[in-house]
């Protein structure tokens, strides 16, 4: 059980999720449902953060946008509940392209602490941030803020941009936690989904 509410506080401190703010938007949180395997078994916890989301409100059609993702700032804790937490590694961060759009680019901006270079990719229709860290217990970070320039589709369509995710095994949000107890080091992955899953933006195509 110790173990267990580490790895929540740990996931609480790293998580920086997705949610809209502004015109058309959702309450500024978001929940995932998180599953971290571990040596001593698998454990389920259940996380919130917010952040802002931003897109406009409508756009024309055959029109390109941008829907910004400002991540805030985090720290991780040195130690939890008698558990040394070593480093974070791997994170990745995935958000679908929306339906009624053609993916244009993406790209990153900001970001410190992270001991990496953080990069964006498309892979098979989802915008994919990849933090490789490590980030160590105990640090503050920034993750840097995410903008994916879109085109839109026909008139009268809605886009609506979502967080990547459906199951434990289906992830949004996946991570390597770092922790030592006693004298062994161990890895526990930790695999996410939002539950639920509102939309980040909204976006009427007039």
């Amino acid at each position: 059980m110790a173990t267990h509410r580490s790895l929540l506080v740990l996931g609480v401190a790293v998580l920086p999720l997705l949610v809209a703010t502004g015109a058309e938007a959702v309450p500024p949180t978001a929940s995932y449902a998180c599953r971290a395997d571990t040596k001593f078994g698998r454990h389920l916890l259940s996380l919130r953060q917010g952040v802002d989301a931003k897109a406009p409100a409508t756009v024309r059609p055959n029109t390109r946008f941008t829907i910004a993702v400002d991540l805030k700032p985090g720290s991780l804790p040195g130690e939890v509940k008698g558990f040394q937490l070593k480093e974070v590694r791997d994170l990745s961060l995935r958000v679908p392209i929306p339906a009624n759009t053609s993916y244009v680019s993406a790209r990153l901006t900001g970001g410190s602490g992270l001991n990496s270079t953080p990069t964006v990719h498309l892979e098979r229709g989802v915008a994919v941030v990849k933090v490789a860290g490590p980030i160590p217990g105990g640090a503050n970070y920034q993750l840097p803020s995410l903008s994916v320039r879109l085109k839109s589709g026909r008139r009268g369509a809605v886009i609506e941009t979502r967080l990547k995710g459906t199951s434990y095994d289906d992830p949004g949000l996946t991570l390597q936690a770092r922790i030592k107890w006693k004298f062994v080091t161990i890895t526990a992955p930790v695999s996410c989904y939002p539950d639920p899953n509102p939309p980040l933006t909204r976006t009427v195509v007039r």
